[in-house]
């Protein structure tokens, strides 16, 4: 193909980039919809207490793990344009999927399924039986979250991919730290929209609608992307600076089979287990913050979904302030004349420090709920600035052949991680709302023993306030001890990829 040989560099790449940030956003706003639905909608039709909800998010932890590890495979075969719209296409029916839960759930236990959402949840509330709506419920909404995961764990393989494609490996970081950002704009964007469609449609029209606009972006990405070397929008200039590192040059010798990199073989560099460990450590402490703030807004400071929307902005505001994750590796590199690996690395260490701000946000949270909600946003703006430079460590080090395996192979460490902090959250947090609660002074199972073994009644505190008690809420406790581990993940993290790759060191093959 002729390419475009005016003076000027186009920057198409940037186009590209942009389609990576929207995916990713869209990516990030199907995940939060149950976080944001479950606890005022969902939670009273099925009678959900935070354990069941923790099985539900530790499992889509678990199955992301699972399919981040063959998706990057997925990818490295189907290749970029096939691999992405794959990922997006399930996940998107994935995410409808969770609005026919209900009708589902009341098809099941009454047997009658050709019914509406509104029909669906007055034959469930004549179910006497809680124990079967629980399962079933849950049941299917975990089916619902394993397409989900299906789906977007090709999400991150293929955008590190495309941006290995795209861009230089001094640019990377800036480039995966812009797409990255789109978690954050997701996550900002879901407080504002997802409880309001809820709240006047239902939570079912919640799910739909933002499930619907991953289809919308598939006809962007098939219209839009080919490979550079190929793109007629992708001038002789922009092709030069993308392809200015050695191993950026295509094979064009279609007689020549590309070698792929073995899961054998990944395994057997320690640059691989340093990027595993990095995101076991990591991954999870912004799952847990996805997840689990808007019940920790309703928990703690009985705020509803609507009422904790602008908190919730606010705190995934402060985390757009990641972008700089983008620049300061480049600084250190261009400024300061360091290798790509060792300014990314000193610049995950500052980053690694301010989560540490975790330990005072239950402490100081008694006096307002904003310190909480800062403290938080600062801490997820530096895990996205982390993420964005512990991703792009995987072109630095290998391949271009081998990124997406790589990075299916981290990401399913991440998962697995995410899985332990999702299940272990929602048992303290059950454990800690019985076992550490007081009324009147008195620790709950004392004044009440017969809930040591059986779920507490709908509006059991509720109905005790009435009364006049005075209670003393424990799952404050609950949080502190996740905020310790959210607080100390990351230096921890650094210290052992730090000692497993001391130094740069390129993985040629």
């Amino acid at each position: 193909m002729n390419k475009n040989i005016s003076p000027k560099p186009t920057h198409f790449r940037w186009t590209i980039c942009v389609l990576l940030f929207i995916a990713t956003t869209i990516n990030y706003m199907d995940r939060q919809v149950l976080s944001l639905t479950w606890k005022d909608f969902i939670a009273p039709e099925f009678h959900w207490n935070n354990n069941d909800y923790g099985n539900i998010t530790a499992l889509f932890s678990i199955f992301y793990a699972i399919s981040m590890l063959f998706a990057g495979k997925f990818v490295d075969w189907m290749d970029t344009k096939k691999g992405f719209l794959w990922a997006i296409a399930i996940w998107s029916v994935g995410a409808v999927l969770h609005a026919f839960c209900g009708i589902a759930t009341a098809g099941v236990l009454t047997g009658n399924w050709m019914v509406g959402f509104h029909e669906s949840k007055e034959l469930i509330g004549k179910v006497d039986n809680v124990s079967m709506v629980i399962s079933t419920s849950v049941t299917l909404f975990i089916f619902a979250r394993f397409v989900l995961a299906v789906g977007e764990a090709g999400n991150f393989p293929a955008a590190i991919k495309t941006t290995a494609e795209y861009f230089p490996k001094k640019d990377r970081a800036f480039a995966t730290s812009i797409f990255n950002a789109g978690a954050t704009v997701g996550a900002l964007a879901a407080p504002l929209t997802i409880p309001f469609i809820a709240k006047s449609m239902g939570w079912e029209w919640a799910f739909i609608i933002i499930g619907a606009l991953g289809f919308v972006w598939m006809g962007l990405w098939v219209f839009y992307y080919k490979k550079p070397h190929e793109h007629h929008k992708v001038n002789t200039h922009e092709l030069e600076y993308i392809q200015q590192d050695q191993d950026d040059l295509p094979n064009t010798d279609s007689s020549i089979p590309e070698k792929k990199f073995t899961f054998k073989e990944c395994f057997s560099y320690r640059q691989t287990w340093a990027f595993a460990f990095g995101k076991f450590m990591t991954d999870g402490i912004w799952w847990f913050f996805l997840f689990w703030t808007p019940a920790y807004l309703s928990s703690v400071y009985k705020m509803d979904s609507t009422q904790s929307a602008l908190p919730l902005f606010v705190l995934y505001m402060i985390t757009l302030l990641s972008i700089i994750g983008g620049w300061l590796p480049k600084y250190f590199v261009e400024k300061k004349g360091m290798n790509a690996y060792s300014g990314r690395m000193k610049a995950m260490l500052i980053f690694a420090f301010f989560p540490l701000l975790a330990l005072l946000a239950q402490p100081l949270g008694s006096i307002t709920y904003w310190i909480p909600v800062l403290i938080i946003g600062v801490a997820g703006a530096a895990h996205q600035a982390w993420s964005a430079n512990i991703f792009s460590t995987v072109g630095d080090m290998f391949p271009k052949k081998a990124i997406a395996t790589i990075t299916g192979i981290g990401g399913m460490a991440g998962g697995i991680g995410s899985f332990l902090i999702n299940k272990s959250s929602g048992v303290l947090f059950d454990y800690a709302h019985k076992a550490w609660t007081t009324v009147d002074g008195t620790p709950l199972l004392e004044k009440y023993p017969q809930y040591i073994n059986e779920r507490l009644p709908e509006g059991f505190f509720e109905k005790l306030e009435q009364s006049g008690a005075v209670i003393s809420d424990g799952i404050d406790k609950g949080y502190m001890i996740i905020f310790s581990i959210c607080a100390v993940a990351y230096l921890i993290a650094w210290s052992v990829m730090k000692a497993l790759v001391p130094k740069y060191k390129v993985i040629n093959k």
